[in-house]
């Protein structure tokens, strides 16, 4: 009787058809399982700021999804070239609308420094829409029209010059 394989081109050797088919399927139901896996509960409670789009909730350490902050220690210029602590400016613009009451966070994934990257809400108001729009932050993937309204009506940093935080970070590695 012939036994049926799949050869790899001769890289590797030939492989039964019957353990290649059940390691297919399992890949395969590590996949379903992964997809179908339920998405993590979401975090409520009193948030303290760290900067302007990252902040500490209970244990977890979040930030804010689909926006970007300038850094705690970046500065900015104004219409007029004075400098001012643009990044501590965030940092209070968050601290402020964390201050009004609880708040609501719906969980992602982990960001390179292992904070929680998420959605968050207070009062029934997104937190990086209500960021954007103020101009303590930019859009970086979500908020387009608070971007650009607040760009348009020359906003928190939109009042003069900055660096975008992501230029400004890698100036001024950590």
């Amino acid at each position: 009787m012939r036994r049926s394989s799949f050869n790899f081109g001769g890289f590797w050797p030939s492989v039964p058809l019957p353990i290649l088919l059940l390691a297919l399927g399992i890949v395969i139901a590590v996949a379903i399982a992964l997809w179908l896996r339920p998405p993590a509960p979401p975090l409520v409670g009193m948030g303290r700021a760290s900067d302007g789009d990252s902040f500490v909730l209970g244990t977890e350490r979040v930030r804010l999804a689909g926006l970007d902050a300038p850094e705690l220690d970046q500065t900015c210029l104004s219409d007029t070239g004075a400098v001012w602590a643009c990044g501590h400016a965030a940092r209070d613009g968050l601290a402020a609308l964390l201050a009004a009451g609880p708040v609501h966070c719906l969980p992602g994934r982990r960001d390179h420094y292992g904070r929680l990257l998420a959605t968050c809400s207070s009062d029934g108001h997104d937190l990086g829409a209500q960021l954007v729009r103020q101009g303590f932050a930019l859009s970086a993937g979500d908020y387009w029209s608070e971007h650009l309204a607040a760009r348009a009506a020359v906003r928190g940093i939109w009042a003069g010059s900055f660096d975008l935080p992501a230029h400004w970070r890698s100036r001024h590695p950590r």
